[in-house]
């Protein structure tokens, strides 16, 4: 291995793919979404409120799908994308899992089969495998030069009726995001948050109102000057 593939591997600024839940509660009475603390010692976004997410890793394209994402949720998925959707879907599932404990997917058969990757072990036992039928494709943003972490992340919107388990029960989460909790949207502006939070926020009101735009937003910061745009 050459010094500049060596540095490539250990380069933290590089852009990765990620998936990020919003996972909606009481959308018809007082819509609530699930948010978590970050450390305060993290390297990315420390001490602020996020939604459950992270980085998509190499096994989760190694995870069948119960059922596939809507042909719209796929192709808005691919446009302006190399990545495959399943991996996406995967992976939310995934960091929805590992950070607070709650479970979407279907039931499916070929989990009991499965010799699953570590990452997914304790997920595939519980007999599910993840369900592109669950997730809106919302939002997608891309964190600008000059940042610590940058990430290609793609917005998963779920409603809580798709979780499998109890939605007040985070006794399985990890110890990454702290303080998880249902966070009613007309109180969430006074919690610190990225500016990229509020903005995806903002459009999740504008979905629930029925005044969203067609297509996807897409924050695109991959150079120094950002653009914007509708998937």
């Amino acid at each position: 291995m050459g010094q500049a593939d060596a540095r490539v591997l250990v380069d933290k600024t590089a852009i990765r793919d990620a998936a990020t839940v919003i996972v909606l509660r009481d959308a018809a009475t007082r819509p609530r979404v699930l948010m978590g603390q970050r450390g305060k010692t993290a390297a990315f976004m420390p001490s602020k409120f996020v939604f459950p997410g992270g980085a998509v890793d190499a096994v989760d394209a190694t995870i069948p799908l119960a059922a596939p994402p809507a042909p719209a949720c796929a192709a808005a998925l691919a446009n302006d994308s190399m990545l495959d959707p399943a991996p996406l879907v995967a992976a939310a599932t995934r960091e929805l899992w590992e950070e607070t404990g709650l479970l979407i997917g279907a039931p499916d058969a070929r989990a009991a089969a499965m010799e699953a990757p570590q990452g997914w072990r304790g997920y595939v036992a519980t007999g599910h495998l993840p369900d592109g039928a669950d997730a809106t494709f919302l939002f997608r943003a891309i964190t600008p030069p000059g940042r610590p972490r940058r990430f290609d992340a793609r917005f998963f919107l779920v409603e809580a009726e798709a979780l499998r388990n109890d939605p007040d029960d985070f006794s399985r989460a990890e110890d990454e995001l702290g303080h998880l909790h249902w966070v009613p949207l007309d109180e969430v502006r006074g919690y610190d948050m990225p500016f990229i939070t509020e903005v995806v926020l903002a459009e999740l009101a504008a979905r629930l109102e029925g005044r969203q735009p067609p297509g996807v937003p897409f924050f695109d910061n991959r150079t120094e000057i950002s653009r914007f745009s509708r998937l």
